[in-house]
């Protein structure tokens, strides 16, 4: 038995190399072999930071005596969701289907087609609660396998046709605009106002609900309130790293007290975004802590961010960041240990386990220097404690969004900072994963194969298309295929780079990765696919519309269109988002929490997105042009000396008899340009 697992890129697969199980990566190799050994596939799904992945790992994958049953009656395949999200779109699609819910891990049996016939997440290694152990499911399986083979594959054969319905289902055709007081009805429905966040516990972070809710909140006196007791709360409770910054994955209570510990870039990139737009002293300082904290704790030595540190230290959930009262004394003293305990709401009980507590901040206190020192120290004493493990890889689509959460960031908080570290991470996505664009500068560079091996590929497309690669570790690209929310995301960080810099290099990078989306990934309805139409094929092409704790594909993509077409004037952009968001109509309407991304854009794109041209030469008057243009929702804006034609919004703008000026248009129509910021600050959004 030789486990296949070592030669991986990813940090999750790397943890089961050492099982006792004969893990297989995804491919046909694996489909082959059970088809040899006429026995049925496991599929196990998860990721590097999930602690139940983890538990279940510990109980059957490292267990003897069930990897041996494991490797007697199945071909066993492991997945990094992260990795893999075509592959997991599908399975979680038909573990909904057939169970009525989802989670990692996910384990699903398949025949040798792929498809489909038995679902479930986490499994006990013993008879708990009135779930079966492990163990009796596999020998349930493999009883039914061997003799009620006709059975399976009816259910089998259900199950496939379910997952291509729900492939093939087009959203309505109609018109793409959005009727934003319905959404904002649907979502007071849903508000929680006592605790803030929509619906019951869990609790995962709304962030591009809020988005669409700060770019609306002229529409309904309710908008700005759900907006602010949201924000509030989230980064007063345990959810918030109150001493190092940076956001846990969600809150298994409905008052974001107690975390899920696990921390994603994925919802920091976004929260740093999102916190920097609010123009408040809370958003200044949240995102600040967190962007702070991204680039410390996720900050690669190749320059990009690394996907999720665990929520497990010392096999422990939540170790590295709760304490007792008895421990705030022993780092603090006794005078301040027991004012930080008041202040961050550490009791002698504990809100989380065993008598330990999350940290809290729901009212900053007077002495704000002592809170700052009680912070500092007991960020120093934490550093001792063993850290959680961090999944090192780094992902397209993550990276993008945390480009564009950092410039954000470092445009509205002054912090150059931000910015630079945004640019290194773009460097390093165009570097190592584009393979094979005539843009991807000089030279070659590694790429590792399924097999583990590191070739040299050279850059030989004469064409503008890019092609990206979905992740890389070390600075060595994976040799999996970007899918459609790393093309969204990575072109919006690109564009949000371009806006930043006034560097050109980047609207053109940006704009090669949407023509190959457009290219590759249209559906017949003129919305999206979420896999390239020459990517692998499985059970179904996996399409779905919805935002998750991450923006979709589709909602991605719509962005970045949008923003090309304010810097471009290229059409061609601009109805592609159109008739994208045609697609998504009936999910914004039915189920606005689920399509926040789609709706800020819908928002932004009725009567914009404002197209601001700054021009003029460098100083406090230029600068605080900028500052009143950049505070304008979903304004796409670029600064320039003087006018430039190799970014199309800039072209014929000049300065108005030598000064500053801004140039407000919409869809390339603009108004007269204007020289105070106050007149800017007045415009219409």
């Amino acid at each position: 038995m030789a486990n296949r697992l070592a030669l991986a890129t990813s940090p999750y697969l790397l943890q089961h190399a050492e099982n006792p199980v004969d893990w297989w990566e995804w491919g046909p190799e694996a489909f082959e072999e059970a088809r040899r050994r006429e026995i049925p596939v496991l599929l196990s799904v998860g990721y590097a930071a999930c602690h139940w992945c983890h538990v279940m790992a510990h109980e059957s994958f490292e267990d003897e005596t069930t990897a041996a049953y494991m490797n007697e009656h199945f071909v066993n395949i492991k997945v990094d969701r992260e990795e893999r999200p075509d592959v997991d779109a599908v399975y979680m699609a038909a573990t909904t289907a057939m169970t009525g819910s989802g989670g990692w891990p996910m384990t699903v049996v398949l025949d040798h087609d792929g498809n489909p016939f038995f679902a479930g997440t986490y499994f006990p290694d013993m008879p708990r609660h009135g779930q079966p152990a492990f163990t009796q499911v596999l020998q349930a399986l493999s009883e039914a396998w061997t003799q009620r083979r006709s059975e399976i594959g009816a259910v089998a054969e259900n199950v496939r046709q379910h997952l291509a319905n729900i492939s093939g289902a087009a959203g309505s055709a109609g018109d793409w605009q959005v009727d934003v007081d319905a959404a904002v009805e649907t979502l007071a429905g849903e508000f929680d106002p006592m605790a803030g966040g929509f619906g019951g516990a869990p609790k995962f972070p709304p962030s591009m609900v809020l988005e669409f809710l700060r770019r609306v909140s002229g529409v309904d006196s309710r908008v700005p309130q759900m907006l602010a007791r949201t924000v509030a709360a989230m980064a007063g409770g345990g959810m918030y790293d109150q001493v190092g910054g940076g956001f846990a994955r969600y809150a298994v209570d409905r008052g974001w007290v107690v975390p899920h510990f696990e921390k994603m870039l994925y919802d920091n990139a976004q929260l740093i975004g999102l916190y920097a737009r609010l123009g408040t002293e809370l958003g200044d300082r949240v995102a600040r802590e967190s962007a702070d904290w991204m680039i410390r704790e996720l900050g690669t030595a190749e320059g990009g961010f690394a996907s999720a540190l665990d929520a497990d230290s010392e096999g422990v959930e939540g170790k590295f960041y709760v304490w007792t009262p008895a421990e705030l004394v022993e780092v603090l003293g006794a005078e301040d240990g027991a004012w930080a305990a008041e202040v961050f709401e550490v009791t002698q009980a504990g809100t989380f386990e065993e008598g330990a507590s999350t940290l809290q901040l729901r009212h900053r206190p007077d002495d704000l220097e002592r809170l700052e020192s009680v912070k500092a120290r007991l960020l120093a004493a934490r550093a001792e404690r063993v850290r959680p493990a961090r999944d090192d890889k780094v992902v397209a689509a993550w990276n993008g969004l945390a480009i564009s959460g950092l410039v954000d960031a470092g445009l509205l908080l002054g912090e150059r900072r931000y910015v630079d570290a945004a640019v290194a991470a773009a460097e390093l996505l165009w570097r190592v994963h584009v393979p094979s664009s005539r843009y991807a500068g000089e030279g070659a560079h590694p790429v590792r194969s399924s097999a583990g091996d590191v070739s040299v590929r050279l850059h030989t497309s004469t064409n503008r298309s890019a092609r990206l690669l979905r992740v890389s570790r070390d600075g060595v690209a994976g040799p999996h295929a970007g899918v459609l929310e790393d093309y969204g995301c990575v072109a919006a960080g690109f564009l949000a780079l371009t806006q930043a810099t006034g560097d050109a290099m980047w609207l053109d990078r940006a704009t090669a990765l949407l023509d190959t989306a457009l290219t590759h990934f249209r559906a017949e309805d003129r919305g999206f696919y979420d896999t390239a139409d020459d990517a692998e094929a499985l059970v179904t092409r996996p399409r779905d519309s919805s935002d998750n704790a991450s923006p979709s594909g589709t909602s991605a993509m719509v962005h970045a269109l949008v923003t090309a077409h304010a810097l471009t004037g290229e059409g061609r952009y601009r109805t592609a988002a159109e008739e994208a968001l045609a697609a998504t109509s009936t999910l914004m309407t039915k189920a606005p929490r689920f399509a926040g991304w789609s709706l800020a854009a819908a928002a932004t794109m009725a009567d914009g997105p404002l197209e601001i041209a700054v021009v003029g030469p460098p100083g406090p008057d230029r600068d605080a042009l900028e500052a009143a243009a950049r505070r304008k929702p979903g304004a796409v804006v670029v600064v320039a000396d003087e006018a430039r034609d190799d970014i199309p919004l800039l072209s014929s703008r000049t300065p108005v008899d030598g000064e500053a000026a801004a140039y407000v248009c919409r869809g390339f129509v603009c108004e007269r340009p204007v020289t105070l910021p106050e007149e800017l600050a007045t415009t219409p959004t």
